[in-house]
């Protein structure tokens, strides 16, 4: 498999309550060299995240080891500018498997789907009680529920739900990627092959 399957993930969050988030501020161009997936995580929100020598910056939330968990709850317009995948790929090694936000650009929302995190464009107003319910607790605890396509808040049950393609949610479901959908198929496709005339 691609990636661990997604079904329920239950996990606190981290809040990043930013409008226009774009690729370029989540990874910068300059770490886009490596085409591996891996290691992109120590850079994601580099700007962000340290100073110049190297050294965290503490007012940054990423910085702050009051906030964790699998789910980041971004602001409005997330993930916006460059088409580039590494920005999705930063998001997946950092560690996070969903991402909450009001709304997505189209290519970053794409680019997470390929990889295995799950991209959950909420209403304005539930986004906002999401960002209340941690700023109430840091420990707070959501459940995101891709085959009812459902995210929670269970300290007050209050829930929402998310449109998904339906394609991108059964390779999510399963843990694959585009390749390893083809190679489910494999047998159907051979049987198919075998009808058709040389």
């Amino acid at each position: 498999m691609a990636y661990d399957k997604f079904e329920i993930l239950t996990s606190s969050a981290v809040p990043l309550p930013i409008e226009n988030v774009d690729t370029d501020q989540i990874i910068p161009a300059r770490f886009l060299k490596a085409t591996k997936r891996e290691g992109f995580g120590d850079n994601l929100f580099r700007d962000w995240r340290y100073n110049n020598d190297g050294s965290p910056k503490e007012d940054f939330i990423l910085n702050n080891p009051i906030y964790s968990g699998k789910i980041l709850v971004g602001g409005k317009n997330f993930g916006s500018g460059s088409s580039r995948e590494h920005a999705a790929w930063a998001v997946y090694d950092y560690g996070f498997r969903c991402v909450i936000s009001s709304f997505f650009a189209d290519i970053f929302k794409n680019n997470c789907l390929n990889i295995g995190v799950l991209p959950v464009q909420v209403s304005a107003e539930f986004l906002d009680k999401v960002f209340k319910a941690i700023e109430a607790d840091p420990n707070a605890q959501f459940e995101v529920n891709l085959q009812e396509q459902k995210v929670t808040i269970l300290a007050t049950g209050e829930s929402e739900g998310f449109d998904i393609n339906s394609y991108k949610k059964g390779n999510m479901l399963n843990g694959f990627d585009d390749i390893d959908y083809l190679q489910n198929m494999k047998g159907e496709i051979e049987q198919f092959a075998e009808t058709r005339p040389f």
